[in-house]
């Protein structure tokens, strides 16, 4: 059997726990270490998470990243931080998976163009990609709406706590933009020609009062190949949302989840859920709007993990090129669009 890939973690808040939660669903990936600016919020992570004495405690990232002791890094850090990280993670020999958004495209570059020269893979922690239902989708959207002419994506979740991170423009600079607008981007991206560029774009940012923090944006752009997004992603909304919306000349699909899986990735898991599909074609009254159950033997943000574990067995393989490519892609529309934002 292929030994478990040994994963090094650094950051130790919310995201982290979840993801430490899925790894006791694999055999594919083990924590060997868990770093935190202090010691204690290291151990308390590992023993919060039941990771087990095989989780080394470190209270420096840099004494983490030069231990023989992991093969990988998983890194949960503020944005701004995780540039630093990741190059040097790559320049030790690690693989990266690390969360999203980065803090600029050249920033993403950078650690892309690290991973390459030390021949260590690359994965960004989107989770809806890794779905069997995206998959699915990647397949047949052609077939099931035509040629995709519109897309529009809203992602809200109620955070204006002012103490979160979220809320402090120095860590994240783009807020709720980089946050939750990365998904209505990854979409667009999963689901047009690779070579589609920004042709305009009009976003409206709305920021906290108290914070200064970027709590809202909604706008809409157009690519070259004349398919349009719109999308609404926003902390100060009181509730969650996830909808995608792919329209087309023969009909559209519409997910109530795209972005968490309603089964475990979300912050109320419904066990035993299944993810759906649901499509119009025509002129219809509900009844002829039909939904297609998409199981999925395990969780998305347990197949991520699994197929980090994957690239990591051929790092300089197709796949984990084509893992750089759409991350790539994401960050650079994000900043284009980023730049076309204006105050509310």
């Amino acid at each position: 059997m292929t030994p478990p890939l040994r994963l090094g973690f650094v950051g130790t808040g919310y995201i982290a726990g979840m993801v430490a939660a899925a790894l006791r669903e694999t055999e594919s990936v083990v924590v060997a270490g868990v770093a935190s600016r202090n010691m204690s919020r290291a151990v308390a992570f590992a023993e919060a998470n039941a990771l087990g004495a095989q989780a080394r405690p470190f209270d420096d990232w840099r004494a983490l990243v030069a231990w023989e002791g992991i093969d990988a890094l998983y890194i949960a850090t503020p944005t701004t931080a995780r540039t630093e990280i990741a190059v040097a993670a790559a320049n030790a020999g690690k693989h990266v998976l690390a969360e999203k958004p980065f803090t600029s495209s050249a920033a993403h570059a950078a650690i892309v163009e690290a991973c390459r020269a030390n021949g260590v893979a690359f994965l960004d922690a989107t989770h809806f990609v890794h779905h069997p239902r995206h998959l699915l989708l990647r397949r047949t959207l052609q077939e099931r709406i035509g040629t995709l002419l519109a897309l529009n994506a809203t992602f809200t979740f109620p955070s204006m706590d002012r103490s979160n991170i979220r809320h402090d423009p120095s860590l994240e600079p783009t807020g709720a933009w980089g946050d939750m607008g990365w998904y209505a981007m990854r979409a667009l991206v999963e689901f047009t020609p690779d070579d589609s560029t920004l042709t305009q774009a009009l976003a409206i940012a709305r920021r906290d009062a108290q914070s200064g923090a970027v709590v809202r944006s909604d706008g809409v752009l157009q690519l070259s190949g004349g398919c349009t997004a719109t999308w609404d992603v926003a902390f100060d909304i009181g509730t969650c949302l996830m909808d995608l919306h792919l329209m087309g000349t023969d009909g559209r699909v519409r997910l109530d989840d795209f972005v968490l899986d309603w089964a475990g990735g979300f912050a109320i898991p419904l066990a035993g859920h299944v993810a759906e599909v649901e499509h119009q074609h025509g002129v219809v009254n509900p009844s002829g709007i039909t939904v297609e159950r998409v199981p999925a033997i395990r969780r998305q943000l347990v197949r991520l993990l699994e197929n980090f574990a994957e690239l990591s067995r051929d790092p300089r393989g197709e796949a984990v090129e084509a893992s750089m490519r759409a991350s790539q892609r994401t960050q650079q529309l994000l900043d284009e669009v980023w730049a076309r934002h204006v105050s509310a």
